[in-house]
């Protein structure tokens, strides 16, 4: 399913809402051929209570799950959005260091955010993304370690220095683990699962006007299908369309340029 990410939004919604509309009408219209309305009206009472039961039950665990993971993709967002904070403000800092130390660790700020923004975000839409996978980390962090701290003057802006290089690197590390699938296997099975028996439902209702219920059935699957597919794209905040904005590395890079 990872191409209908990179489709625009509702190409991709609308894709996913007509296959599982079309199975839902077909398994309603199987149901309705078999059996009369009168037949499934004996069983309203019982099947209407059970269905505002599993309904409410449903709708709570799928609430509770577009909160987590909207709340990975905020992460995620505010993440990359630090990062880059961190770049530049360790970028001045430099400024005020002596070359060729402040030199070297300038054009690492700018070789680790170009990885960033050109590689790193690029792999991590295909899950190959490791914490040991950026080279340009592993040089800044090694210049840092090449420099005399003797040879800067102003010993508290060394200290901040490495302060806002240990938080670059946390921040990164956050942004990587932020864009790990959070929703397990086991969740995924509880919300199809829960969705196919929330439609199914719907069948065993027998409505004189059969194209009310066809409405009524396709207007339940569509909603159910754009939920479960928006927790999917929130779950995969650096793949597709609708990823996390790369904006404020973007701007870094250039102020970073200008220098």
């Amino acid at each position: 399913m990872r191409f209908l990410l990179n489709l625009p939004p509702p190409i991709s919604f609308l894709i996913v809402s007509a296959i599982t509309t079309f199975i839902a009408l077909a398994g309603l219209y199987f149901v309705r051929k078999k059996y009369s309305a009168e037949v499934l009206k004996e069983n309203h009472e019982v099947a209407a209570i059970i269905f505002n039961a599993f309904g409410l039950f449903y709708g709570v665990i799928m609430a509770f799950v577009v909160f987590v993971t909207w709340s990975g993709y905020d992460d995620a967002t505010k993440n990359l959005q630090m990062e880059a904070n961190e770049a530049d403000d360790l970028f001045h800092i430099t400024k005020a260091f002596p070359d060729p130390a402040g030199t070297m660790i300038r054009q690492g700020l700018m070789d680790y955010t170009a990885s960033v923004c050109n590689d790193e975000l690029k792999r991590m839409s295909e899950g190959e993304i490791t914490l040991h996978s950026n080279r340009a980390m592993a040089r800044l962090i090694t210049v840092f370690y090449q420099i005399d701290e003797k040879s800067v003057p102003n010993r508290e802006l060394y200290a901040e220095s490495l302060q806002r290089l240990n938080n670059l690197a946390q921040h990164r590390r956050l942004r990587i683990f932020a864009g790990n699938n959070t929703v397990p296997p086991v969740i995924w099975l509880v919300l199809l699962v829960g969705g196919v028996i929330t439609v199914s439902y719907t069948y065993f209702f027998g409505m004189k006007n059969i194209k009310a219920q066809y409405m009524l059935t396709a207007t339940l699957t569509v909603t159910i299908t754009l939920i479960l597919f928006l927790i999917y794209v929130l779950d995969h905040p650096f793949t597709g369309t609708s990823k996390v904005s790369t904006e404020p590395l973007k701007q870094v890079m250039e102020i970073l340029r200008k220098g």
